[in-house]
């Protein structure tokens, strides 16, 4: 299904990152380098919100215990969290993000 996303492509500069909480479920979003992924907002480790930390390039950190993931698939790359966050297709249409959930 798809979601349209309320913010612009343009509200959104390379380097950031927003939470939309969209059908029940917390998204984040990042552009990194003009390029906008989607995962979930809820940390896999101990379920803090993700757009609460820093984006460093592809990767978010989580603000509660340091777990590392890569916007741009989902996965782990430094622990303590296991699990990957679920990713989603995004496209922009016009201005509009678009994120299929």
């Amino acid at each position: 299904m798809e979601t349209s996303i309320t913010s612009t492509a343009k509200a959104l500069p390379a380097g950031k990152m927003t939470a939309i909480n969209t059908n029940g479920q917390s998204i984040l979003i990042a552009n990194v380098g003009g390029t906008y992924y989607a995962i979930r907002n809820i940390c896999t480790h101990m379920g803090c919100r993700l757009s609460d930390g820093t984006l460093k390039a592809e990767r978010v950190q989580c603000p509660c215990h340091g777990s590392t993931f890569d916007v741009r698939t989902g996965a782990v790359l430094k622990g303590p969290a296991k699990e990957a966050e679920p990713s989603f297709k995004v496209v922009i249409k016009g201005d509009e993000i678009v994120v299929d959930i």
